[in-house]
């Protein structure tokens, strides 16, 4: 077993190093398909810790000699993103479990992030209401991208908010996924495709996301509302229960 434990969140280590034996059987399922997450509480503290599924044979044979798991990037890229100035739950620790020499489960531990809600609410709510989050999210999208950060798994399941005293701050979250370098404001508006709300608002977000890019509105919304359109013709056919 490998267990690689964050040098600030050394406190953390005795659970880290157990926690294949504990997590079964233990903590609060709040997530529950390929992969599983559960919280624990460790000495009063909220831990978020994501369990991803043994991977299929090939898989396993290149995650244990060629490339980072799952777990490992989400760490290494929390780390990363920290460094740049960009909100995601603490990272704690990360762990390989193996079995016939080769890669089984793998664990990312992370703190958990307090007072954040989803973004997945705005499927649901009245967007006017909370078109200036719309819009911060725009401006917060711009930045990353300005900094080179581009997540491949954008979506509002992925992303928290937090809003106190008219203060909006962002949080990515699953992030084994993300791409650092160059981001054009092209390439900038195909990272929208994931976002599931209604035409008009989506367009408000990508008008203002060109904006902040010194960008062709136009031309930015083209390419993101195409994006859009493959994306989720894709998913329809992989996911058919979902629209029917």
């Amino acid at each position: 077993m490998k267990t690689v434990v964050n040098p600030q969140q050394k406190c953390f280590s005795d659970f880290a190093k157990t926690i294949h034996r504990q997590f079964e059987n233990e903590g609060t399922v709040i997530y529950k398909k390929r992969n599983e997450i559960r919280v624990f509480n460790v000495n009063g503290t909220a831990v978020n810790v994501k369990r991803f599924k043994v991977p299929h044979l090939m898989n396993r044979v290149v995650y244990t000699f060629f490339r980072k798991s799952k777990a490992q990037r989400s760490f290494e890229y929390a780390v990363k993103l920290k460094a740049m100035g960009v909100e995601t739950p603490e990272p704690v620790a990360y762990i390989h479990t193996k079995q016939g020499g080769l890669l089984h489960y793998s664990y990312y531990i992370s703190l958990q992030a307090d007072s954040h809600w989803s973004m997945m609410k705005f499927g649901k709510d009245d967007m006017e209401v909370h078109m200036h989050i719309l819009e911060a999210f725009a401006s917060f999208t711009a930045q990353l991208h300005e900094k080179g950060i581009y997540h491949k798994d954008y979506s509002f399941a992925n992303i928290l908010l937090k809003e106190a005293c008219g203060n909006i701050c962002f949080c990515l979250v699953d992030l084994n996924r993300m791409k650092f370098g160059f981001v054009s404001p092209a390439r900038g508006s195909v990272n929208f495709a994931r976002i599931s709300i209604p035409n008009p608002d989506f367009e408000c977000i990508i008008r203002k996301y060109a904006h902040k890019r010194n960008a062709d509105a136009e031309q930015c919304l083209k390419i993101a509302l195409q994006a859009k359109q493959k994306f989720w013709k894709r998913y329809a056919r992989k996911h058919p229960l979902h629209f029917e």
